[in-house]
C-alpha cells in the first residue's frame, strides 16, 4: 500500500519510520506519478495546499504541489512507474495502520464524527494534522473507517481555553465547518493522530445518535494487544468499589456524530469588480511573498500556474484567509460567507493587514540588522586597529597597558613597603581577570584610587612668619589671637624643621569669618585648601568610606582630599561640626574620633583602600557655632579658638577695607560712581546690621551697589553719594527704631546682658505686683515667671527671689514686701526663647528694686550667675556682652570678678568710654547698682 510521507520541519511524522532518503524521493516520485494518473482518468481540478500542520491541536499547515483531490488507499498497480533502483524493493509501511480503498469522496454524506479544534479554522483543499485522545472519538473514527467510512467534521470551538476533542453542546462550536477525509491514520496507543483533507463546507442541522454499535471486520492480533493495552489502563485509574459499566450504549454528554448537509456558495458572475478583488488578492499575495520568505519556497509554484489560479475566485479567498495569521473570528467569518465577491473582498482585508504587518515586520529587522551590522563593523574595526598598533609597537595590548600606566603613576612615589605588595598583589590578579568581567572593573578602580594617592608627596610649606603676616593681615581685619595662634605654629614647624598636622576649632556666631580664615591660613602657609562639611551627615561612609563589595563603593572623604589636592599634607576644613548627625549607617561623629587624634590618624585605614594612610601632616580646622554641641570625646580632640562677634569700629573698617571694595568690583562700579559715605555706613551697622557678624553688613551693601548700577545704566545719575539722608531709600526702613526700651528704668526693672549665637544683646528684667490687695487667706507670697523662659532661668530666679527676701530680713525686717506679694516677672520678647544662669543678680536687684521702690541708677546694665548665699559666679561671652552694653550706650557694667581676666584680654578699643566693677558677693552688687546712701540706711536700720 503506498501513501504519502508528510514531513514536519524535516522529520517524518512516523516516529517509527526508519526510511533512507534514497526511498524518500522514490516514494514521492511515486505519488508523482499516481497524481498524474488521476488527473488524466477523473475530472479533478488541479489543486494547490498550503497546510499548517499541528501537534496536538496547533496550526502548522502545509501546502503540497499540485496534489489532486485523489485517493491514497489505493491498491499497488502493475502500471507504476519503476523506481530509480530495480534492484532494491522498499516495503516499508509509512504508516502502521491500514486504511481500507475507497473510489471517490461522495457528493453528500449526512452524518459525519465531529472533531472540534482551537485557533485556526481549516478551509477546503487543505490538509491538516489532527491528534485526538478522547476514547470515544477514538473508538468512534477507528470504526468508521474500518467500514470504509474515513470521513469527518471538523468545526472551529468558540472558546479557545477548552482542550478536549469532543464538545457537550453544539452551542460550543460554529455551525460553519468542513467535511475532510481521512488520508493517515496512525494509532499511538493512548492518541490517534490524523492527517485529514479538508474537501468542502458543512453546516451542523442538529446531533445524530447511533443505537447501537457496529462491530466491523475482526480485530487483528496487533489491535487485540492495543485494545487490552488501554482496558489495562483504564481500570487503573477507575476508583476501587465501584461497579464497571461497559460503554454499550451511546454517551449523551458528549456530541461525536452531527448531521450535516451541504454548503454551497452563491452563483456569481466574473465581472469586473471579481476579477479586480481576484487580480489585487494574487498581487497581494505576491507581494506578502517578496517580503516574508516564510511563503516564498510553499506558493512559488502554485502562484506560477497565473491563469488558472485567477479562473477561481473560490479558492483564492480560501487561500487568501488561511495565509493570515489573523483571529479565529475573522477567520470563521470568511468560512460562514456564502457570497463569493464579499468573501474575496474579507479575504483581501485580512490579507492587507498581514502585508501591513510584513512590513512593519521587515522595517523592525531592518533596523534591528542596520543597528546590529553598525555595532560590528565598529567592533571588526576597532580589533582591527589594536592588531595594527600591535605590530608597529604602537600599543599594547589592554592589560599591559593598564598595568603600565599604574607603575608609571608610582614612578616618582615612596609608596610604603605594605601599600606596595597589595597593588603588586592586585596587578597580578588583574592579568588572570576577563576584561570585560565585573571584578575586572572593580579591581581597575580599586588600583586607580591606590596609585593615585600622592604617597610620600608633600607642598613645600612657607615658614617664614612675615610673609605669613602679611598674608593674614591682607585678608582679615582683626582676630589677633588667632592670627597669633598661626604665627606660633610656623614658628615651632621652623624651629623642628618638620610640620605636624594640628587640630584647630574655631567658634563663633555666623558671619564672623570663620571660613575664610581658614583659606588664609593655607594661602599663608603655602599649603592645598580642601573643605568638606559634615553638617547634617548620617553616614559613616562619607568619612571611613563603602566596602568594596557595595555597588558604587568609593573612599571617604579624606582619601578623597588626597588625591585631588595631590599633596600628603594639605589644609582641610571641617565645617559645622556642631551640626553633624548621626543615622541608621552610624555615628559620623565617632568616625571623626579616628581622624582627628593625633596619636591615630598617623595609620587611618580607611574601609575602601584597606591599606594605612598617614594623615599625621595634614592640618585639620574645623568651625562651629556652639561648642556645647560638639560631642564630649570630639571636643578633647580639639584646640579650641573663640572668634566672637565685632564692635561698630571693626565693623566699620571691615567695610571700608573689604566689604566696599568688593561690591563695588563684584556690581561693575567704580570708586567716583558709588561713594559710600562713613556717616551712612554708620547708620547701616546702628539700624540695620546689629548682629556680631559681617554677613548681613555684607548683603546691605551688595544691595546698595545694585541699586547704584540699575540707576547708572536707567542714566538717571551718573553717580551717587550715599549718606545717612537717602539711605533708606536704598536699603528701605530701619530695622532697629530704638536703642532701649527705657531711657530711666522705673522701680522693679533692670538691666541684664545675655549672649545668644548671633552675640550679645541686651534684655530687660521687669517685675511688678499680679495682685495689689493682699489675701489674708494667704499670707505667703508668690511668683509667676513669662518670657519664654527655660528651665535653668526659672531655676535662677527662685534662686534669687530667696537671696533678696533674706537680704530683705538681713538689712530691713520690717519689709515683709517679698514674703506676702503675690509677684510677676516678666523678660520681654516673649517669642525669643531664653535660658541661663548669667540672671541671676540681675532678677535679684530687680526684686529688691521694687520691694524698695527705687530705681537703680541709670546707664547700668550687669550680669552674673548668683549663689543661695549671694555669692556671684562667672560666666561666658564677656566680649559679647560688653559690646551690646556699648551699642545701646551703657556706661556702668557690673561683671563677676573671676571674669576680670576676660575683660582685661579684650582689645583696648573695646574696654575704652565703659566703667566696670568687678564684684564677688552680691552686697557688692547693691552697693553699685544702689547709691551708698541707701545701703548706709539699711546698715543703720540694721544697728
Amino acid at each position: 500500500m503506498h501513501t504519502v510521507n508528510i514531513l514536519r520541519n524535516g522529520v517524518l511524522l512516523n516516529p517509527k519510520l526508519k526510511s533512507s532518503p534514497g526511498r524518500l524521493v522514490r516514494n514521492f516520485s511515486r505519488v508523482a506519478s499516481y497524481n498524474k494518473k488521476f488527473q488524466s482518468s477523473r475530472n479533478y481540478s488541479s489543486l494547490n495546499f498550503y497546510n499548517r500542520v499541528s501537534s496536538y491541536g496547533g496550526s502548522f499547515q502545509f501546502l503540497s504541489r499540485q496534489v489532486a483531490n485523489a485517493r491514497f488507499y489505493s491498491s499497488e498497480n502493475k502500471n507504476d512507474p519503476p523506481e530509480d533502483d530495480p534492484g532494491v524493493k522498499d516495503e516499508t509501511p509509512l504508516f502502521s495502520s491500514h486504511l481500507p480503498a475507497t473510489v471517490a469522496v461522495p457528493e453528500v454524506w449526512p452524518q459525519v464524527p465531529v472533531i472540534a479544534i482551537n485557533r485556526n479554522p481549516v478551509f477546503p483543499r487543505f490538509i491538516k494534522l489532527i491528534e485526538i485522545s478522547n476514547p470515544a472519538l477514538i473508538d468512534l473514527i477507528r470504526r468508521k473507517v474500518k467500514l470504509n467510512q474515513p470521513y469527518v467534521g471538523i468545526f472551529l470551538r468558540k472558546k479557545e481555553d477548552e482542550k478536549s476533542d469532543v464538545v457537550s453542546n453544539l452551542d460550543d462550536v460554529h455551525q460553519v465547518g468542513v467535511f475532510a477525509q481521512i488520508h493517515e491514520m496512525q494509532d499511538m496507543d493512548y492518541k490517534l493522530r490524523l492527517v485529514v483533507m479538508a474537501h468542502r463546507r458543512i453546516r451542523i442541522t442538529g446531533q445524530f445518535i447511533e443505537e447501537e454499535i457496529e462491530t466491523g471486520p475482526a480485530e487483528t492480533d496487533a489491535e487485540r494487544r492495543r485494545r487490552k493495552y488501554r482496558n489495562n489502563r483504564r481500570q487503573k485509574n477507575e476508583p476501587e468499589g465501584e461497579e464497571k459499566v461497559e460503554k454499550k450504549k451511546p454517551i449523551l454528554d458528549q456530541v461525536l456524530m452531527v448531521k450535516v448537509e451541504n454548503v454551497m456558495h452563491d452563483k456569481f458572475q466574473q465581472n469586473e469588480e471579481v476579477k479586480a478583488l481576484t487580480q489585487e488578492v494574487i498581487k497581494t499575495i505576491r507581494d506578502i511573498i517578496n517580503m516574508n520568505p516564510l511563503y516564498r519556497e510553499s506558493l512559488h509554484h502554485m502562484l506560477a500556474q497565473g491563469q488558472r489560479v485567477v479562473d477561481n475566485p473560490v479558492y483564492l479567498s480560501d487561500l487568501g484567509a488561511a495565509l493570515t495569521g489573523a483571529e479565529p473570528a475573522e477567520l470563521q467569518a470568511v468560512l460562514d460567507e456564502t457570497d463569493i465577491p464579499k468573501r474575496l473582498l474579507m479575504s483581501l482585508s485580512l490579507l492587507k493587514k498581514e502585508y501591513e504587518l510584513s512590513k512593519l515586520q521587515q522595517k523592525i529587522g531592518k533596523e534591528v540588522e542596520e543597528k546590529v551590522k553598525q555595532q560590528h563593523r565598529k567592533y571588526i574595526l576597532h580589533e582591527q586597529l589594536k592588531v595594527i598598533k600591535k605590530e608597529l609597537g604602537l600599543e599594547k595590548d589592554d592589560k599591559d597597558a593598564i598595568g603600565d600606566k599604574f607603575r608609571e603613576r608610582l614612578a616618582d612615589k615612596q609608596v610604603p613597603q605594605a601599600v606596595q605588595t597589595v597593588i603588586d598583589e592586585e596587578l597580578n590578579k588583574l592579568n588572570f581577570l576577563e576584561s570585560h568581567s565585573s571584578e575586572f572593573n572593580v579591581t581597575r578602580c580599586y588600583l586607580d584610587w591606590l596609585t593615585s594617592l600622592p604617597w610620600g608627596v608633600t607642598s613645600e610649606e612657607n615658614l617664614k612668619l612675615d610673609d605669613a603676616q602679611v598674608i593674614l593681615d591682607e585678608d582679615h581685619y582683626g582676630m589677633e589671637d588667632i592670627k597669633k595662634r598661626i604665627l606660633e605654629f610656623i614658628a615651632v614647624s621652623q624651629l623642628k624643621g618638620t610640620t605636624q598636622g594640628k587640630i584647630l576649632c574655631f567658634h563663633g556666631p555666623p558671619g564672623v569669618g570663620k571660613t575664610s580664615i581658614a583659606r588664609s591660613i593655607a594661602r599663608a602657609l603655602n599649603r592645598q585648601y580642601f573643605r568638606f562639611s559634615v553638617g547634617g551627615m548620617t553616614d559613616v561612609a562619607e568619612i571611613k568610606g563603602h566596602r568594596r563589595t557595595y555597588v558604587g563603593a568609593m573612599p571617604g572623604k579624606l582619601v578623597q582630599c588626597l588625591k585631588k589636592t595631590n599633596t600628603e599634607n594639605p589644609l582641610v576644613l571641617i565645617d559645622e561640626v556642631d551640626k553633624i548627625g548621626k543615622g541608621v549607617h552610624g555615628d559620623p561623629a565617632s568616625a571623626l574620633l579616628e581622624l582627628l587624634d593625633p596619636e591615630q590618624n598617623a595609620n587611618f585605614l580607611d574601609h575602601y583602600l584597606d591599606v594605612p594612610v598617614d594623615l599625621s601632616r595634614v592640618l585639620f580646622i574645623c568651625t562651629a557655632n556652639v561648642v556645647e554641641h560638639i560631642p564630649e570625646p570630639l571636643r578633647d580632640r580639639m584646640e579650641l579658638i573663640d572668634m566672637s562677634g565685632y564692635v561698630a569700629e571693626e565693623k566699620m573698617a571691615i567695610a571700608q577695607q573689604y566689604l566696599v571694595p568688593t561690591a563695588r568690583k563684584n556690581c561693575g562700579l567704580s570708586d567716583e560712581q558709588l561713594d559710600l559715605q562713613p556717616e551712612a555706613l554708620h547708620s547701616l551697622i546702628k539700624s540695620y546690621c546689629r548682629e556680631s557678624g559681617v554677613r548681613n553688613l555684607q548683603k546691605h551693601i551688595e544691595k546698595i551697589a545694585r541699586k547704584v548700577a540699575y540707576k547708572i545704566v536707567k542714566q538717571e545719575s551718573d553717580s551717587v553719594v550715599v549718606t545717612d539722608a537717602n539711605l533708606s531709600e536704598l536699603v528701605g526702613k530701619p530695622t532697629f527704631k530704638h536703642d532701649r526700651m527705657y531711657e530711666v528704668t522705673p522701680p522693679g526693672v533692670v538691666m541684664g546682658l545675655a549672649w545668644t549665637a548671633m552675640g550679645g544683646s541686651t534684655l530687660y528684667i521687669e517685675t511688678a505686683l499680679r495682685n495689689a490687695q493682699r489675701d489674708d487667706k494667704s499670707p505667703f507670697g508668690s511668683m509667676e515667671l513669662t518670657g519664654h523662659l527655660g528651665d535653668v532661668m526659672k531655676e535662677s530666679a527662685r534662686i534669687a527671689l530667696t537671696v533678696a527676701r533674706n537680704f530683705l530680713v538681713k538689712y530691713h525686717p520690717d519689709n515683709t514686701f517679698l514674703n506676702t506679694s503675690h509677684l510677676h516677672l516678666h523678660v520681654p520678647e516673649g517669642a525669643t526663647p531664653k535660658d541661663g544662669p548669667s540672671a541671676g543678680c540681675t532678677i535679684t536687684t530687680a526684686l529688691l528694686s521694687l520691694a524698695l521702690g527705687k530705681s537703680v541708677r541709670p546707664q547700668l546694665a550687669m550680669t552674673g550667675e548668683i549663689s543661695l548665699t549671694g555669692r556671684i559666679l562667672p560666666v561666658g561671652g564677656i566680649k559679647e556682652k560688653i559690646i551690646a552694653a556699648k551699642r545701646v550706650g551703657v556706661t556702668s557694667v557690673i561683671l563677676p570678678e573671676e571674669n576680670r581676666r576676660d575683660f582685661d584680654d579684650l582689645p583696648a578699643f573695646i574696654r575704652e568710654n565703659i566703667e566696670v566693677h568687678f564684684v564677688s558677693d552680691y552686697e557688692e552688687v547693691f552697693k553699685t547698682a544702689f547709691d551708698q546712701e541707701s545701703f548706709e540706711e539699711f546698715e543703720e536700720k540694721e544697728n
